[in-house]
């Protein structure tokens, strides 16, 4: 343990009497069972500091009364105590004990009032989870025979400090593996030789708190990530796309992908997205098809927030281009996804995947110029073929496939002197349906990505408009002209017009929708005269 000046101790209670104390609970106990040898104590740690606190979730605080009258020590382990070194806020809880994990997980829940679950019987693991305060309480038995076994099984050094779990202050820390002298450093660092090896998703997860601290991994961190690259095929799906959407969903998604491909690990989770590498491609591109991809995400974070580069260009048009929809946007962002994602997952998949059709459809003709025809619907087939590999949901695949599908259309749009029409509109989203607006969003990327910027000025304020009538129409004109109440039922167009159930009905309907979209017809009677005069001529 660190801190001077500072008494800390482990008291052993019987009957409300402290029957013995020691620097270790197992101090404490043994001199309990010496005077009391056929009782068995509750444990309280007493912690005597005048340091100012640690900002640890203050469910601990309400914990305090059930943790200090358990006949174990009870210890704060992982993120939390990280990030409580860091002055972060932590939601999620990591507690672990000798044994009975389970049993404690539910007298937790009952004390909060919430659900606890079994989320691994075999080894003694137990959740609790709280809604509301979007917290999770994980109750794990160690890793291992001792306490100290279940430190020097964790992944990395800044995650393996401890405190006892009624603790406040660090001067309670419990630092075996010198993981203080990492924070400081800003250093992530393997507690062990095979501490990647034994789980090879730590390598993911090594990328990813060294993006979000700002840390660097050290040498032998990343020679254990290359070296258990390979390892990741054995890994369940779930897992490898549970820290891929982590990875993408942070602020530097473009990083995050840069890494994975410097360290061996793109071509194992993401071979499409690792294939793009060496794919040069023509201009206005400035770059390959892989850097170009970076870029997309990269520019793809400020289309998303532009007002945390209000000094940026781009992203003042930007914002003056959102803003009249700005809660809408963000509504469609945060809605939930079937499988546990949110509408940000999918547009940064959208955005990771958009042009992974490249390198199979890229063609060269005799006066040397590339072509990539169909690598948009190339590319859906693929993103989908691997995101159900990486067990996304069926939601969540088809909407990132109609994205890529798609992403091309704005940017051909904007390739007219004219905005789109209404007729143009409404064939939009009659085809991409909700995921246009992360179409929309994701050209805005894609063209600052190919010209580095707003650096064709004619060019960025006309997809801008071209942009603002997508939205515009799906926003404030989406019962007018993308999807028009109708005129008509099947039954009265086939009792009209003498028609028997078939395939006609349905296309003279999309016609009369069509229509109605364009502003060309508003009437039953017109809708009518409009259907006798397709059949007529069909």
């Amino acid at each position: 343990m660190t801190g001077d000046r500072v008494t800390h101790e482990w008291l052993a209670v019987v009957d409300d009497e402290t029957a013995g104390s020691g620097i270790s609970p197992e101090e404490a106990i043994a001199a309990a069972q010496r005077r009391f040898p056929n009782r068995t104590p509750s444990l309280t740690y007493r912690e005597n500091s005048n340091n100012r606190p640690l900002p640890l979730n203050p469910l601990l605080e309400q914990l305090r009364p059930l943790l200090d009258n358990l006949p174990q020590p009870v210890y704060l382990v992982g993120g939390i105590v990280r990030d409580a070194v860091l002055q972060r806020a932590s939601h999620d809880i990591d507690l672990v004990v000798a044994f009975g994990a389970v049993n404690l997980a539910f007298r937790i829940g009952n004390a909060l009032h919430a659900p606890a679950y079994v989320l691994d019987k075999e080894r003694d693991v137990g959740r609790v989870v709280l809604p509301d305060l979007q917290t999770t309480i994980d109750i794990a038995a160690f890793r291992g025979p001792t306490f100290e076994s279940d430190i020097f099984g964790r992944d990395f050094t800044i995650n393996a400090l401890a405190l006892p779990a009624t603790a406040r202050d660090a001067s309670s820390m419990i630092d075996l593996v010198h993981g203080l002298e990492d924070i400081r450093s800003g250093t992530i660092r393997i507690v062990g030789p095979n501490s990647i090896s034994d789980d090879p998703v730590r390598a993911l997860r090594a990328v990813r708190q060294s993006l979000r601290f700002g840390f660097t991994l050290t040498v032998e961190t990343e020679a254990a990530i290359t070296g258990s690259a390979q390892d990741l095929m054995n890994v369940s799906p779930e897992r490898i796309r549970d820290e891929i959407v982590k990875l993408i969903a942070g602020y530097h998604p473009d990083r995050a992908v840069l890494r994975m491909m410097n360290l061996d690990l793109l071509p194992v989770v993401l071979p499409e997205v690792a294939a793009l590498v060496g794919v040069t491609q023509p201009p206005p591109h400035h770059e390959p098809v892989f850097e170009h991809t970076l870029s997309v995400l990269r520019w793809l974070t400020l289309v998303e927030s532009p007002d945390q580069q209000p000094a940026d260009p781009a992203a003042q048009s930007l914002a003056a281009l959102l803003e009249p929809y700005v809660e809408q946007i963000q509504a469609h962002l945060d809605r939930p996804v079937e499988g546990g994602f949110d509408g940000h997952d999918l547009l940064r998949m959208g955005g990771l995947f958009h042009d992974i059709g490249k390198a199979e459809t890229r063609t060269v003709d005799e006066n040397g110029r590339i072509r990539f025809f169909g690598h948009d619907d190339a590319g859906a087939t693929m993103a989908a073929r691997r995101m159900k590999a990486l067990a996304f949901s069926n939601e969540a695949t088809d909407h990132v496939a109609r994205i890529i599908a798609g992403h091309m259309r704005p940017l051909l749009l904007a390739d007219s002197n004219d905005l789109p029409s209404r007729r143009a509109v409404y064939r939009f989203y009659r085809s991409t349906r909700e995921a246009g607006i992360d179409i929309a969003l994701l050209s805005l990327a894609d063209h600052l990505a190919t010209f580095d910027g707003p650096n064709d000025p004619q060019a960025w304020q006309h997809l801008l408009g071209v942009v603002n009538a997508l939205l515009a129409a799906y926003f404030t004109a989406y019962d007018n002209t993308v999807k028009p109440q109708r005129l008509l039922t099947g039954g009265e167009l086939m009792q009209e017009l003498g028609l028997e159930p078939g395939p006609e009905v349905g296309r003279l309907l999309s016609e009369i929708e069509e229509a109605q979209a364009a502003g060309e017809i508003s009437t039953r009677e017109a809708a009518l005269e409009l259907a006798r005069q397709l059949y007529a001529t069909k």
